[in-house]
């Protein structure tokens, strides 16, 4: 067992290890240690390590990566060498690592593939990653209608090294014009007469899904149905790739990654193995926003300074009306970020939300002004003070949750990412909010308060 993998890894790579030691020693690690190893190490020894390993060694070295840290390596290399890595990944996979990469630096890895290959990964790299068409594999099998068992059984011994790396349960069965008639399951096959047709064991009008179907719709479709994959067809209904149900499981969980880091500030991917100035520079164009955002907050205090200076206990309450109200405004964010995502939901029924919110914040806001008010009114022995933070926090809370709600609805409807900006608008016009109520309340109601 290694305690730090990456310097056996270098070793190993300075001592001029064989691809095959490179492999068999990245194998003996524990899942998710061989990425560790591999990000461990600097760029000048990621490039070295690529360069010693065959092309089929060095693609699973990249799949084994994040696709950001994998493009950043793939770019390290010249176009014939990222090519050779690029042309054994799987075809998803080539996809999504093109993706991350500029077009320039796309066209001259594709530029250097063979014509074939370049075209398919050309072809692929135009979806969107969440659809179908950016999700499927096209390594499958497919044989037209009118072959026999005998011939299918004849073209997977003649090229069984190649079908080695395909994920192969089902073979697909299509007429004269490339259109999906029906699945052959393999048992079936092997079962079956040599003689007979295609057409005779094949299961007719199978499910499918069109190329440009939403990953919402996939995942809904495989939590109804227990396949192992889907065949994807065009417009014209052409067999294109097949989806697996892994390839849905990996994009529901990016997806919800890249929603949570979102939330959070991070708009790019971040890795700690990223060069220092890139990580900072991204963390700084969000944080700079957000001291912004948090000196409007600020000036409402200020402009009610004298108030405050009067009433001092009003201090120990701002905060907890800002957080509960934005934790209150927060679910309603949630709620809607997943509405909008079952598509139970859409962003242009921003009164039925509004209604619906309203609701929830009188209720919540009742519960929780009551109980900070008798909190207040216990501390001090002074009802008025109860009054103002009490009633800070009901208002303030209704007006959190109708915003959380509608929010996320607005910026869909705008075009804009609503995980990203939902958070700090809410949390800036929460602690306005809330800041200006408390105060306000507090200056009328100051003779009532002073002294405290």
């Amino acid at each position: 067992m290694h305690d730090k993998p990456w310097e056996a890894l270098v070793d190993l790579v300075e001592d001029g290890a064989s691809p095959a030691q490179v492999e068999s020693f990245l194998e003996s690690l524990p899942s998710g240690d061989a990425a560790r190893a591999v990000l461990r190490l600097s760029e000048a020894e990621r490039s070295r390590l690529l360069s010693s390993l065959d092309p089929e060694t060095a693609a699973e070295v990249i799949e084994a990566l994040p696709d950001t840290e994998a493009a950043r390596l793939i770019r390290q290399l010249d176009p014939e060498s990222a090519a050779a890595i690029v042309s054994v990944l799987a075809s998803d996979e080539q996809a999504d690592l093109l993706g991350e990469l500029s077009q320039e630096i796309a066209n001259v890895i594709l530029d250097a593939l063979k014509p074939e290959d370049a075209l398919r990964a050309r072809h692929l790299s135009s979806y969107p990653e969440d659809v179908a068409g950016g999700l499927m594999i096209t390594e499958f099998l497919s044989y037209p209608v009118n072959r026999t068992v005998d011939d299918v059984v004849r073209d997977l011994r003649e090229n069984a090294e190649r079908y080695r790396e395909y994920q192969v349960q089902y073979a697909y069965v299509t007429d004269a014009r490339d259109r999906l008639v029906g699945v052959l399951p393999l048992r079936e096959l092997l079962l079956a007469h040599a003689r007979q047709p295609l057409q005779q064991i094949m299961i007719p009008d199978p499910l499918t899904v069109s190329e440009l179907e939403e990953l919402d719709a996939l995942e809904d479709l495989f939590e109804t149905h227990h396949f192992f994959a889907v065949p994807v067809i065009d417009l014209d209904a052409r067999l294109c790739g097949v989806v697996l149900r892994e390839s849905i499981e990996r994009a529901v969980r990016d997806q919800h990654d890249d929603d949570y880091r979102r939330s959070q500030g991070l708009v790019h991917e971040e890795l700690r193995s990223m060069p220092l100035l890139v990580r900072t520079r991204r963390r700084l164009a969000w944080l700079s926003i957000n001291v912004l955002l948090n000196v409007l907050a600020a000036s409402v205090i200020a402009f009610h300074q004298d108030t405050l200076e009067s009433v001092i206990a009003l201090a120990v309450f701002l905060p907890i009306i800002s957080d509960m109200s934005g934790c209150s405004g927060n679910q309603a964010v949630a709620v809607s970020m997943r509405e909008l995502a079952l598509g139970a939901v859409r962003p242009s029924e921003v009164f039925y939300v509004l209604g619906k919110e309203a609701g929830v914040g009188l209720l919540n806001g009742f519960a929780l002004g009551t109980l900070i008010a008798i909190v207040a009114w216990l501390w001090k022995g002074n009802a008025y003070l109860g009054l103002v933070v009490g009633g800070a926090l009901a208002l303030n809370t209704l007006i959190a949750v109708c915003i959380g709600g509608v929010v996320p609805l607005l910026l869909k409807r705008s075009g804009r990412d609503p995980a990203l900006a939902s958070g700090p608008i809410l949390t800036t016009v929460t602690d306005m909010c809330g800041f200006f109520i408390v105060l306000t309340l507090a200056s009328i109601l100051l003779p009532y308060l002073e002294n405290m």
